[in-house]
C-alpha cells in the first residue's frame, strides 16, 4: 500500500529533489495508479530506498515476496551489481505481466526469476534447494506475514536484511479496538519482531511503514 502523510506540496518537493525515478518506473507507477487495487503499489520514495539498501549492503541475491506490477522489484533489480539476481514470488500472472514488461523496459529482465504460485510453497522449495539471500522484501498477503518472516529468517544470511512493508497499516495497528484480520496479523508480527533476539530492528515511517530487520 502506498500512502503518505506528507502535505502534497512537501511530497511534490520530495519527488523533485529527493529521489531519482527512472522514466520507466514513473510510467509504471502512473499506469498502475489506474488499476482498482493500485494501493498495493509501493511508494516511489520507498522503491528508491529499497534500491539504496541493495547498494549499501552490497546485496547480490535478493528475494521479494509479493511483486504486483513490479515497481519495487524493478527498483531493486536496477540496483543490483552485474551478476546479481532477484527472485520474485507472486500468485498473479495478470499483474506480473506488467512487471515483466517493466523489467524488460529497463533491461533487467535477465536478472529476475519469477515464481508464480503460493509463496510459502515457493519459499519451501527455495529452502530445500539451499538458496541463500542477502536481502528480502515482504509485501504480500498480511495474514501470512509472520510465516513469510520466519521463512526469510531461514533464507537470509547472517548480516542480511529483511524488509517488511505496510507495518503501520495506515495507523490501524495502533487502534487496539480494530480486530480486522490483516490488522491483527500485522500487529502480531510487529510485536514478535520487537522482541526477536535473532535480529536488530528498526521500524521507519516511510510510506505505510517499513520494518528493517538485520539478521544476527
Amino acid at each position: 500500500m502506498s500512502t503518505t502523510n506528507l502535505d502534497p506540496a512537501v511530497f511534490d518537493y520530495l519527488m523533485r529533489y529527493g529521489i531519482r525515478e527512472p522514466r520507466a518506473l514513473a510510467r509504471l507507477r502512473e499506469d498502475t495508479a489506474q488499476l482498482p487495487n493500485a494501493s498495493m503499489q509501493v511508494a516511489p520514495e520507498e522503491g528508491a530506498f529499497l534500491g539504496m539498501l541493495v547498494q549499501l549492503i552490497g546485496a547480490e541475491r535478493v528475494l521479494e515476496i509479493g511483486t504486483f506490477t513490479g515497481y519495487s522489484s524493478t527498483a531493486m533489480a536496477l540496483a543490483l551489481p552485474p551478476g546479481g539476481r532477484l527472485t520474485c514470488c507472486d500468485i498473479s500472472e495478470e499483474f506480473t505481466a506488467r512487471a515483466r514488461q517493466a523489467w524488460a523496459d529497463v533491461g533487467v529482465d535477465e536478472r529476475v526469476e519469477l515464481h508464480i504460485g503460493p509463496a510459502l510453497e515457493t519459499l519451501g522449495e527455495l529452502e530445500a534447494d539451499g538458496a541463500s539471500y542477502d536481502m528480502a522484501f515482504i509485501d504480500a498477503d498480511k495474514g501470512n506475514y509472520l510465516a513469510y518472516y520466519e521463512a526469510c529468517m531461514r533464507l537470509v544470511r547472517p548480516g542480511g536484511l529483511i524488509c517488511i512493508d505496510n507495518v503501520l497499516w495506515s495507523g490501524r495497528v495502533a487502534d487496539e479496538t480494530n480486530r480486522e484480520e490483516s490488522t491483527v496479523a500485522i500487529r502480531q508480527l510487529n510485536a514478535a519482531i520487537a522482541t526477536d533476539e535473532r535480529v536488530d530492528v528498526v521500524m521507519l515511517p516511510i510510506a505505510d511503514g517499513l520494518t528493517l530487520a538485520r539478521v544476527r
